[in-house]
């Protein structure tokens, strides 16, 4: 499968510039949020490999405070070799983004970049690349939302 072309939408920024201003923990409840909102691309392709889910859940176990930062890192890890063991671009970038939600619980800037795959996710599954953009946009409106709606 080609892979189409990245152009992020003018949204990543606004994302960015509010992500500096939000409480680490909030930040890694938001990146799992934003890499759940894709798994389904990964797992459609390795129903059979939990490593994403796995880190996602780690994610947020962080986030309650049910186990210490290094296991999330080490289940962040493990979906990145996930993303290394498949080729296909939306699963790749899906895994990707687990991964980085994950490990937003060792530096709170994984965040953004767990938001950024799952946007890579998003415009690599479009069935037709000219709805690439509009994939990208309508998946950074939902993550910007998302993190608004967390901040309240």
């Amino acid at each position: 499968m080609e892979r189409v072309k990245f152009r992020d939408s003018k949204r990543s920024k606004a994302i960015a510039d509010l992500a500096k201003q939000t409480d680490h923990r909030l930040l890694a409840r938001w990146a799992t949020d934003c890499a759940e909102h894709v798994l389904s691309l990964f797992e459609a392709h390795c129903p059979g490999d939990n490593r994403p889910r796995e880190a996602i859940e780690a994610g947020r176990a962080w986030v309650r405070g049910e186990i210490p930062m290094v296991e999330a890192r080490a289940a962040a890890f493990a979906s990145h070799t996930a993303a290394r063991d498949i080729e296909h671009p939306a699963a790749c970038a899906a895994a990707r983004a687990a991964g980085h939600a994950s490990a937003t619980a060792h530096v709170a800037g994984h965040a953004v970049h767990a938001a950024t795959y799952a946007a890579k996710a998003a415009a690599y599954a479009a069935d037709d690349p000219s709805e690439t953009s509009s994939s990208i946009a309508k998946e950074r409106d939902w993550q910007y939302q998302r993190l608004l709606d967390l901040q309240q």
